[in-house]
């Protein structure tokens, strides 16, 4: 009905899915309840366009996709207060009361980094929810609109037998959200004729409700009946428009006469360069030193008399001396170099999660505090909003504590724009499981079953610290096992200039896929995991950084693979044992995997007969079960290879300090064949 009547999708090609004929091929595509459709439509106002969203069946997580959707048409449209771009959202009733991403998605409507001018809701309201489920045990409201009390949003409950009416209160609540910019629900109050779908027989559990059902004529009868009674029409008209409109379905023309066919829309986004790109297509990321200096200073200037806390004042005099070689430079230094120079090349820069402007770990400082402000809006400063006059914008937002709905948002906008680094950051790399659904669905899935393309990069701070099975892992496991089809990247930076690189390579190389960035915690202020000027002037984002000590390649017996933290762990082991035998190499780029950087590598290491691949991860865990069979697949004759982990476990870290020091001392020495 939506697509065809209101989006006016061809008949035909709807047919021809029912069919089961691909129209588009896809290397796995969906089926047919879940294809978004787009078109321009000629209203009195002139030429519309309209899109439905691609979705999957868990019901509502589609909601903040939309909005991020809707926050990127309206920002590329300079639309503040959302008079251009409208969201539309279609709910059931069972799942607007059930399901918990609604309330997430209804919290960000107001708030400065996710509102969209205000959200049309209208629930499809058929009395039963899905089928066989009771109303007594759907929900423990009146109605199942009452979540919707949480913002004060205006709730109109209308009868779906009445066409007049729901077109008068859709009017009513359109005025509504454009003059307040606010939410409006509207709770369609009707019936599903079958059952939830074309194979289910709903008279099995609601035999009194269907036995009504069974006598209702249908609101299309009704409604015909009654403007028959009131002289709108005259006899044989509702047979001969129900006539005409079948013949239109039978010869697979458009029902809708509004369509705009070859019309493009001005603010349409080709994504055909990101296309068909390999993952090893290179930039340059690498800066001039004058440029480097330039944004530097941008980036350590405040304005006069802005009064700095004493930690963050010593931050910004730190990053002065790293502009001028006299410090090494570290973490929270090199991601706002790599955010300026983007900026300096006209990339907008979205980033977004709990403490994204601070940073969790006190690194970023994206925003700076006049210790002496009084009022809200007062005595902030943002470094990165001053790069160039003719910048792009900037935008951090410290998030409301939401994982899904607010990553399903940023998925949204960055499938819109790519032209903007959109970056979501989890507080800890644990808690973005609360988002499991939109990495599973959307992230993961969305290109092979939709094509829809996404630059999106989450940022996971990961680490075995001794801080708890909540505060230790990313779950690198879960993000690797849903890689195929080379559909998204895992990179694990281990220094200051990787980070760098890795970020500025996600804007300036033509290949938008989602980026997940493994990233510190306690390496943020590691003495040894820091880098120099001259790692920015003339470096690149390296996949594997070969063994960095002066170990001679003859004598090494031993090849240790390793990814993040654990290497700087492992590499002062080594030498405080004065091991001369054992190189250490880091994989940096988990997937892709870099098969020709890494037999290249092996290659150099043909007397080492031990391999070893080591991760701070319980067996089950980690990167092991994906990246042996990489690693096995070029060993050279005589080569074994075997692993130093922690044992498989059902938490992915212990929560005893004591606990977690000794299993990491074991990794360690079994990794280094202190064991042996």
């Amino acid at each position: 009905n939506v697509l065809v009547n209101t989006l006016g999708k061809m008949p035909k090609d709807l047919f021809s899915e029912f069919e089961g004929k691909s129209v588009e091929q896809l290397p796995a595509g969906d089926v047919k309840y879940h294809q978004g459709f787009s078109s321009d439509l000629m209203t009195p106002g002139g030429p519309m366009h309209v899109s439905l969203a691609f979705n999957p069946s868990h019901l509502e997580i589609v909601n903040p996709v939309v909005e991020g959707s809707v926050r990127a048409r309206q920002h590329r449209r300079q639309d503040v207060d959302g008079r251009q771009v409208l969201p539309v959202l279609l709910h059931g009733d069972s799942a607007f009361a059930g399901q918990g991403v609604v309330m997430e998605t209804l919290n960000l409507s107001q708030t400065r980094g996710y509102r969209t001018g205000g959200t049309v809701h209208i629930i499809v309201n058929n009395q039963i929810g899905f089928t066989t489920s009771d109303a007594r045990d759907v929900r423990s409201t009146l109605y199942c609109s009452d979540i919707a009390k949480m913002i004060d949003a205006p709730v109109f409950h209308v009868n779906g037998d009445d066409p007049e009416a729901v077109a008068f209160i859709t009017e009513i609540a359109l005025d509504y959200r454009m003059e307040f910019g606010k939410d409006v629900v509207i709770d369609l109050v009707c019936f599903r004729k079958l059952g939830h779908n074309e194979q289910d027989e709903p008279m099995v559990t609601q035999p009194w409700m269907y036995s009504l059902v069974k006598q209702h004529p249908g609101a299309r009868k009704k409604y015909a009946d009654r403007l028959l009674a009131e002289g709108s029409l005259i006899d044989g008209q509702p047979e001969k428009m129900i006539s005409l409109f079948r013949e239109a379905l039978d010869g697979g023309h458009h029902t809708n006469k509004t369509i705009l066919s070859n019309f493009k829309p001005p603010y349409t986004v080709d994504w055909s360069e990101y296309q068909n790109i390999p993952w090893t297509y290179s930039a340059k990321t690498s800066l001039t030193l004058r440029s480097i200096k330039a944004l530097s200073s941008k980036l350590t200037t405040v304005p006069d008399g802005f009064v700095l806390h004493p930690r963050v004042e010593k931050v910004i005099n730190d990053r002065r001396l790293m502009a001028e070689g006299k410090l090494p430079i570290d973490w929270g230094m090199a991601e706002n170099l790599a955010y300026a120079s983007l900026l300096k090349a006209g990339y907008g820069i979205r980033l977004s999660g709990q403490d994204s402007g601070r940073g969790t770990f006190f690194h970023r400082h994206a925003v700076l505090h006049d210790q002496r402000r009084q009022g809200a809006n007062d005595g902030v400063y943002i470094p990165l909003d001053h790069i160039d006059k003719s910048q792009p914008t900037f935008t951090v937002i410290d998030s409301l504590l939401s994982e899904e709905a607010v990553l399903g948002f940023e998925y949204g906008y960055a499938t819109t724009e790519p032209h903007e680094l959109v970056v979501w950051e989890a507080q800890f790399g644990d808690f973005a499981n609360g988002a499991q659904v939109v990495i599973d669905q959307f992230i993961a899935s969305g290109e092979v079953k939709w094509g829809r393309m996404c630059g999106l990069v989450m940022m996971l701070p990961h680490g075995y610290e001794g801080q708890g099975p909540e505060h230790s892992s990313a779950r690198i496991e879960r993000y690797l096992q849903l890689c195929a089809d080379y559909n998204m990247q895992i990179c694990i930076p281990s220094t200051p200039s990787q980070m760098f690189h890795v970020l500025r390579r996600q804007m300036l190389r033509p290949y938008r896929k989602p980026l997940i960035v493994i990233s510190p915690k306690s390496l943020l202020r590691h003495k040894e995991s820091i880098s120099s000027l001259e790692d920015l002037i003339h470096g690149e984002f390296k996949v594997l950084i070969p063994d960095e000590s002066d170990i001679k390649r003859s004598k090494v017996k031993r090849l240790v693979f390793c990814s993040g933290k654990i290497y700087f762990e492992l590499a002062a082991l080594r030498k405080e044992r004065q091991l001369d035998h054992v190189a250490i190499v880091r994989i940096e780029q988990l997937y892709p995997f870099p098969h020709d950087a890494f037999k290249e590598h092996i290659a150099l290491y043909k007397g080492a007969k031990e391999v070893v691949w080591c991760q701070e991860e319980p067996g089950n865990q980690g990167a092991w079960h994906r990246i042996q069979h990489y690693i096995e697949r070029h060993l050279v004759k005589g080569q074994k290879l075997t692993y130093a982990l922690r044992a498989s476990s059902a938490s992915p870290a212990g929560g005893y300090f004591a606990l977690h020091a000794k299993r990491q001392s074991a990794v360690l020495n079994a990794a280094l064949g202190l064991n042996d």
